[in-house]
């Protein structure tokens, strides 16, 4: 059979059926993206329905790439957290529109694309140090967890203490709390797509409440054209926007590799000598991609680790990922109910996929606070400064310091000493 054969299923020790069935495991571990994003994207300016199809049909593209260029098992949308960072420390705390902001991706999207095919790749990833690595992820995690806290209610501002628990007599509040618990524990008991089933049960308490309207759910996607093609690159081509740009870089960089790294162990995929297969074809489907997306109003687009629940389920070539963006196409015909989602509805799911991200800081080097102090003012600051780029500037700067003033400043690479010195810059003139 020519799929069969396209996909190599029979040397990867597959089927059909199996890639399949691994296909729609990591649709619906992933699926929560085409509520989330949206809502994220549009409180930055933009037209949330033009936001939700745009969504499904860039995950989508980006799906079938990788899954026919690369024939790797993974699910592709654009990401969590990078979006956050565009539309509340970019457009929100920054001042930038949202156009601007979409030059930002683009810019770092070229640079992602243009190391993905040149050495660069490698000595960009072992220039920066292990533990500031880690550290971003983990940052952005918190930085996302206290975006749900704030859209949920379950925290609240206070003139004395800053910050102050939620009012739970609010249903709103109550929703939000119990749709965080419900996904936690549909996770423990391992129940496949435990976020998903979240929103869409929080959705359904939220209707029986009248707190919402649930109309038809499915229909005509809404057109794309108020944010299609209206990144402005020019406007972005600014110098104050340059530790934007690494962010965007950085964070997608890292994410992305850590991610393909932890799917191609759990997919079978590295060869016994250690070699993983086509690993360079899958960073170039992701670089790629992440340039298309800013045409079509996206933040960057990464590799989801929840890919991994697809292996897991058998999923071992590129069918796979070609079924999860099938399904993804199909999803820009559910738009009402995209739009019937409240803000209470996603936000357990924002926090649990923080937490998520907060298990990588297990990896770090405890040992040596000349790395470690680092690495934890990055997760720190990530989300006391609201500012991803802020937060990875300070752990860049702290760690060149202690490094200097503890004699050890030969372990700084050349690479960490040029960010050192951007990073500096940027706090002394922009």
């Amino acid at each position: 059979m020519m799929i069969a054969r396209f996909f190599k299923l029979q040397e990867n020790q597959t089927n059909i059926r199996t890639e399949i069935l691994a296909g729609f495991t990591t649709f619906i571990t992933m699926g929560y993206i085409i509520f989330v994003n949206p809502q994220i994207m549009a409180t930055a300016g933009m037209d949330y329905g033009a936001s939700f199809v745009t969504t499904c049909l860039v995950a989508a593209l980006a799906c079938i790439l990788m899954g026919v260029y690369a024939n790797w098992p993974i699910g592709l949308a654009p990401g969590m957290g990078l979006n956050a960072f565009f539309t509340y420390t970019v457009v929100g705390e920054m001042g930038y529109s949202w156009q601007v902001a979409l030059g930002a991706v683009f810019l770092a999207g070229i640079i992602f694309f243009t190391i993905s095919v040149t050495p660069v790749r490698r000595y960009i990833l072992e220039s920066i140090p292990m533990n500031l690595r880690i550290a971003m992820g983990a940052g952005v995690g918190l930085f996302i967890g206290f975006i749900g806290l704030k859209n949920g209610g379950l925290v609240v501002s206070n003139p004395a203490t800053y910050l102050a628990i939620g009012d739970f007599t609010a249903p709103e509040t109550l929703l939000s709390g119990l749709g965080f618990l419900i996904i936690m524990v549909l996770s423990v008991r391992r129940v496949p797509g435990a976020i998903l089933i979240g929103i869409l049960a929080i959705t359904s308490f939220a209707a029986g409440l009248d707190l919402i309207k649930l109309t038809d759910a499915i229909s005509s996607p809404p057109s794309i054209s108020p944010v299609f093609l209206q990144l402005d690159v020019a406007g972005a081509l600014n110098i104050a926007l340059v530790s934007v740009i690494a962010s965007f870089l950085f964070v997608n960089l890292f994410d992305t590799a850590g991610t393909l790294l932890a799917v191609a162990s759990r997919a079978r995929l590295v060869n016994e000598d250690g070699e993983i297969r086509d690993l360079d074809k899958a960073l170039k489907a992701d670089s790629g991609i992440s340039v298309m997306g800013a045409f079509f109003g996206c933040a960057p687009v990464t590799s989801y680790v929840e890919s991994s629940a697809g292996a897991s389920a058998g999923g071992r070539t590129g069918l796979t990922a070609v079924v999860v963006g099938l399904l993804f196409f199909g999803s820009i015909f559910l738009s009402p109910l995209a739009a019937a989602i409240p803000s209470c509805a996603t936000a357990g799911a924002l926090i649990y996929v923080a937490m998520l991200m907060l298990t990588g800081m297990e990896s770090l080097d405890w040992s040596d606070n000349s790395e470690l102090l680092p690495a934890l003012v990055t997760i720190f600051m990530i989300p006391m400064t609201f500012s991803i780029a802020d937060g990875i500037a300070s752990g860049f700067i702290s760690y060149a310091c202690l490094k200097v003033f503890s004699g050890k400043w030969q372990e700084v690479s050349l690479g960490a000493w040029m960010l050192t010195g951007l990073f500096i810059l940027k706090f002394a003139y922009i």
